[in-house]
């Protein structure tokens, strides 16, 4: 069982990642912008599933042996940048299926949760953190450690979701404001290719972690 005093540090660790910019934050914001705040709540679900099922993988070990395989890095990178171009190409379109701001879709809701939900699983650095991060909060004298990270895991997730309801909620608020201007459809459209573009560049770029460097930093949330 995790001590008040380690789910406290681990909490305040949290919050810190949460404030800093990443790939996680800009998905909940172009989506709560492009879909509004019904579009934010979807990202932000699919990100929290995102990372029980990074939870899983740590704590079973799956992470590891993934790590383990050298190319596994590039392969999921590779993977992840074409399918992020592949969303910008259909935001771009005007039949992509998906209708902005308050004109949303129940179909539409659940595509979201779905892509951010692969968004994150094909995300190297993602897998990478949650192998380094959580195992820092562990005491393996207060019981099973698969356990602890589960737990971990959990109220990681819950937080994760909370904080990026929020936000999706606030730039939802900006999304549903440009619905009054002219050609907002198209601004937002392009806008939310261009954060999706941006992503797989960021990806592209990312370099493959040695033995000694610590993934934390890159992950932001």
């Amino acid at each position: 069982m995790i001590g008040l005093a380690t789910l406290s540090l681990f909490l305040l660790a949290v919050l810190a990642l949460f404030l800093s910019p990443g790939p996680n934050m800009a998905f909940v914001l172009s989506h709560g912008v492009a879909h509004g705040p019904r579009g934010g709540f979807a990202a932000a679900i699919g990100i929290s599933a995102a990372d029980l099922v990074h939870t899983l993988f740590a704590a079973t070990g799956v992470t590891a042996l993934v790590a383990a395989w050298p190319p596994s890095f590039d392969v999921l990178r590779y993977a992840g940048a074409l399918y992020l171009v592949w969303l910008a190409v259909q935001a771009l379109r005007s039949g992509g299926g998906l209708r902005i701001g308050a004109q949303a879709q129940p179909a539409g809701f659940g595509r979201i949760v779905r892509m951010a939900l692969l968004n994150n699983l094909v995300n190297p650095k993602a897998l990478l953190f949650f192998m380094v991060f959580l195992p820092q909060f562990v005491d393996p004298t207060r019981g099973s450690v698969p356990l602890q990270l589960v737990q971990l895991g959990v109220v990681l997730s819950m937080a994760a979701l909370a904080f990026n309801t929020l936000l999706g909620a606030c730039s939802g608020q900006v999304g549903r404001w440009l619905q009054r201007r002219p050609g907002a459809e198209k601004f937002q459209r392009t806008l939310l290719a261009l954060v999706m573009i941006g992503l797989a560049i960021r990806l592209l770029m990312l370099d493959r972690p040695t033995a000694s460097a610590a993934p934390l930093p890159a992950q932001g949330h």
